[in-house]
């Protein structure tokens, strides 16, 4: 079974726009039981992104989430230094703002893809491909070249066959 790796819009989106705590708890249930299940996971970037905020999302985190969840990304330098590379053969695409954006040390794209990339995990993320876009690298277009596998929320509970 693939794991799985969550994008921080997987959370932030839901709490925000799609599954507030309080109407659809189901949703959030779901998400804390396949955590402890080893089924889905992320990454530390993400984490700092979402403790990043004093809210009702950080502190559902740190309640409902293993002590394990966010993995480390200090052991995947090779893998990090491969997106970096890509990201740079890519100037003469991409604005520089778009390039210092997504190779930023306080955001977690680049690092998700090269974590995937790393320990053939699928990320899950609510972005799209716009390979044609300038101002912004998108996740599953930095998912491409590296044979990472990407797939929003709705495809990770059909993919593990999971309702709420």
């Amino acid at each position: 079974m693939p794991a799985y790796l969550l994008d921080s819009n997987f959370f932030i989106q839901a709490y925000r726009i799609h599954y507030p705590f309080d109407v659809v708890p189901g949703f959030w249930t779901k998400v804390s039981e396949l955590a402890r299940h080893n089924k889905i996971c992320s990454i530390d970037k993400v984490m700092d992104e979402i403790y990043n905020n004093e809210d009702e999302l950080k502190r559902w985190c740190q309640q409902n989430l293993p002590d394990d969840f966010f993995k480390s990304t200090g052991n995947i330098a090779e893998s990090y230094a491969d997106v970096v590379r890509w990201a740079y053969s890519h100037r003469d695409h991409y604005k520089q703002t778009a390039l210092d954006d997504f190779l930023s040390d306080d955001v977690a794209d680049a690092w998700l893809v090269a974590y995937a990339y790393a320990y053939n995990h699928v990320i899950v993320t609510q972005e799209i491909p716009e390979p044609a876009g300038k101002s912004k690298i998108k996740i599953p277009d930095a998912c491409q070249p590296f044979t990472v596998r990407y797939i929003d929320k709705i495809s990770l509970f059909r993919e593990l066959n999971e309702q709420f």
